[in-house]
């Protein structure tokens, strides 16, 4: 197992082993800034045709207090083409306060992504509009874009570095009034396009918030991250996130992401 990486410099030196056995062929032509962000969408959230995951979620406030949370994440593509259609389900577990909740994507790249989240406790379900999509995930600094991640087509790429390790993009918004970010800058390891870090500047370009990939591993032949943490200089305090059971391929039915199993959770599938 690799060790909790410091540094997107440790990260990208980790998936250099883990990258030995999944090497891309030696290209022609290097690629361009709009295909180093598809690809690095790709590794991100298209591995397999679908997964599976338990996640725990651990949110440490400006004044260290910390918070736990416990989920199952199920993903499913629609169709074989990478950054195309798909279907996002969660289910909360723990804490008892939280247990059922559940929230569902369904993921456009033609149009606003569909989410809704189900509050049993008001036995509600709630659509979440595309304002608010970069607004707070259940109370951490993760946001609700970042549980299907952002499309590379919502983004102007251009190549602003290339390293012996990493493919280093800034990503401007093309609607800058639908984010809260002015650009982003992302460390793109070269060999498996996983993005080890995201950094997220304001207007005056400072950096705010900052994504850092810190465990990577292979898991049935594909490099995946299996922990990885935010922060946000804004309201102080991180969120991290640690990914176990990983499983790919399984086979998981389209009809499972819909209002109905939002409210009666698809168990079998969870478990």
């Amino acid at each position: 197992m690799i060790a909790i990486l410091k540094s997107a410099a440790a990260a990208g030196l980790a998936l250099a082993a883990v990258a030995s056995a999944h090497a891309a062929p030696v290209a022609e032509e290097p690629p361009t800034a709009q295909e180093i962000a598809e690809r690095a969408s790709a590794a991100a959230y298209y591995q397999g045709a679908d997964g599976k995951a338990a996640v725990s979620m651990e949110i440490e406030d400006s004044q260290g207090r910390t918070r736990r949370r416990a989920f199952t994440i199920l993903r499913t593509d629609i169709g074989d083409e990478d950054n195309g259609e798909q279907r996002f389900y969660v289910l909360f577990s723990r804490p008892a306060d939280v247990r059922d909740t559940a929230f569902m994507v369904w993921k456009h790249n033609d149009r606003d992504d569909d989410r809704w989240l189900y509050l049993p406790a008001l036995d509600l379900v709630k659509r979440i509009a595309a304002s608010d999509e970069r607004t707070s995930f259940v109370g951490s600094h993760f946001f609700y874009e970042d549980v299907s991640g952002r499309g590379p087509s919502e983004d102007e790429h251009a190549l602003a570095e290339t390293t012996e390790l990493y493919y280093v993009l800034d990503s401007t918004p093309k609607d800058p009034g639908a984010v809260e970010f002015a650009r982003y800058r992302n460390y793109i390891h070269k060999e498996t396009f996983i993005p080890v870090q995201t950094e997220y500047f304001d207007a005056a370009g400072e950096v705010y918030r900052t994504y850092r990939a810190t465990r990577v591993e292979t898991i049935e032949g594909k490099p995946t991250v299996v922990a990885s943490e935010i922060a946000d200089a804004r309201i102080g305090g991180k969120t991290t996130l640690s990914y176990t059971s990983v499983d790919y391929d399984i086979g998981l039915p389209e009809d499972i992401y819909t209002e109905r199993y939002l409210r009666t959770p698809p168990r079998r599938h969870l478990r």
